[in-house]
């Protein structure tokens, strides 16, 4: 082929590319042009192969001007390629672009979970009356969980806790506390009579997960250490309590029982909530619901914290999760524990 023609079609191969680099409106286009025009199988390449057969003087010429039409190229290429990376840019900047003027969109908000709401609910009852608050270690000793409450390593009540046992350590046998009446042993050993504490906490036993039952749940006890206090100051406590709690008509009952730690001991019963004691599903129709245990403390107890044995208190424990499924009648107790927020938020 005659130089010329070489020329004038390095000429043509420059007027094609512009004109498709021209036309190109997206990356993947330009990238085709590009390997179109400019790769090794393109037609300027082709030509550039033909060099070697050239004499000297037309192999200076015609690389000369394939040198022009390759930078032609490359720098439309270029061009191209920075506007369209402005183009790009400009589009995610108007997608991502905030409208100050909407109105704003308010986060989710949390809400307190059905077991914090009783246990907030309970403790603000017992302050009202006069009560502190206080918390203490979920890993307990032997003597704290056991032997202080008038349960002497031998005592068949301890039978009643299925323990849940640590790694024994140089400083004795470590356990998961199985209530939160050890709590009346640190408070009255840190505090002279008269004492006025409510105690809130988990505790643990080794029970199967089933509707009513878990290895972990939430307790509150309450103390009361002074003069003079009787079982009536027991019973008007109790009674205090269960009105703010469940309704100002609602009434209580109180059925001896056996706790190692307290003497007399009592059941208490509240009239139920969804009958008022007439008999219903809830109450198992009997018009009486269980809420917690009671009892004068027991003055072994008041012995272990050096307490005189002539001073008089009462105490009570009761089961969270247990008020929380009676005042919403929920009939299990493992939904307070699948974080299913359908179920929280009904709360």
């Amino acid at each position: 082929m005659a130089i010329e023609d070489v020329i004038a079609r390095l000429q043509e191969i420059r007027s094609e590319g512009l004109t498709a680099l021209d036309a190109v409106r997206d990356a993947q286009a330009l990238r085709d042009a590009e390997v179109r025009f400019l790769g090794r199988k393109g037609p300027l390449a082709a030509i550039v192969s033909t060099l070697g057969g050239m004499p000297p003087e037309e192999r200076r010429e015609v690389g000369r001007v394939a040198n022009e039409v390759r930078t032609a190229l490359e720098g439309s290429i270029a061009e191209r390629r920075g506007r369209l990376d402005a183009e790009e840019g400009d589009r995610r900047a108007e997608a991502e672009r905030v409208d100050v003027t909407l109105p704003g969109r308010k986060p989710p908000l949390g809400r307190l979970h059905p077991i914090t709401q009783v246990i907030d609910e309970v403790v603000d009852v017992f302050v009202g009356l006069g009560f502190k608050v206080a918390e203490g270690p979920e890993v307990e000793s032997d003597y704290y969980n056991f032997e202080a409450l008038n349960m002497p390593a031998d005592h068949p009540a301890r039978s009643m806790f299925d323990t849940l046992y640590l790694e024994p350590t140089d400083y004795g046998q470590p356990l998961l506390r199985t209530h939160t009446s050890p709590m009346w042993v640190r408070v009255m050993e840190a505090n002279p009579p008269p004492a006025y504490f409510t105690m809130p906490g988990r505790a643990f036993r080794r029970d199967v997960v089933d509707p009513t039952h878990m290895a972990g749940f939430h307790q509150i006890d309450g103390l009361a250490v002074d003069e003079g206090i009787s079982f009536a100051d027991l019973k008007g406590s109790v009674e205090v309590f269960a009105r703010a709690l469940f309704g100002p008509r609602q009434r209580i009952r109180m059925i001896p029982h056996y706790f190692p730690f307290t003497e007399p001991s009592a059941e208490i019963h509240v009239s139920c909530f969804a009958c008022d004691g007439s008999g219903c599903r809830v109450c198992g129709n009997e018009g009486w619901i269980e809420i917690m245990g009671a009892g004068m403390i027991h003055p072994n107890v008041f012995r272990a914290v050096g307490y005189d044995p002539e001073v008089t208190g009462f105490a009570f424990g009761m089961g969270i999760e247990r008020i929380a499924l009676l005042r919403w009648s929920i009939g299990d107790i493992r939904w307070l524990y699948e974080n299913d927020l359908r179920f929280l938020r009904e709360f």
